[in-house]
């Protein structure tokens, strides 16, 4: 169960934390605490699976990366062999194995960031002829819509 300073800490982090040599100092100063209280309620927070990654967005588009959604049919015995192998990829950002009642259609759905296109074709292709994987399509962003979101604790 999160306690009172462990919200108002996630509340901080979240956004603006300070890019200086000792962030979390100045987010200490904030919360009026020690930097080492700090430091250890986040190293728990991280081990009991409340944060995921502390960490900067990039605009890849703007760095020259080139993102698509991909969609992946695998045959349910592979799912777990295979979403490892696309982890294992430095330009994955996201992995997800998705479900709808009878529908096994596309079951795991990730995404990919390249540098260029062919980078991107040669990992799609790896990918496509992992054992279990019956089907593949990448959906190429079109248009970005920015979501930004903040959860308030």
């Amino acid at each position: 169960m999160l306690t009172a300073f462990d919200k108002a800490l996630l509340n901080k982090i979240q956004e603006n934390l300070p890019l200086v040599s000792r962030p979390y100092a100045e987010v200490a100063k904030k919360l009026g605490v020690e930097e080492t209280a700090v430091i250890e309620r986040l190293n728990f927070l991280r081990e009991q699976g409340y944060i995921r990654r502390i960490g900067p967005f990039f605009d890849s588009a703007k760095l020259g990366y080139i993102g698509t959604l991909v969609a992946v049919r695998v045959r349910e015995e592979n799912v777990p062999t295979v979403a490892a192998a696309i982890n294992a990829y430095s330009g994955v950002t996201h992995n997800y194995e998705r479900y709808s009642e009878g529908d096994t259609r596309y079951n795991l759905w990730f995404t990919l960031l390249s540098p260029d296109t062919a980078s991107q074709v040669k990992v799609l292709a790896s990918i496509e002829n992992m054992p279990g994987v019956e089907r593949l399509i990448s959906l190429p962003a079109i248009k970005k819509y920015k979501v930004s979101v903040r959860f308030t604790l």
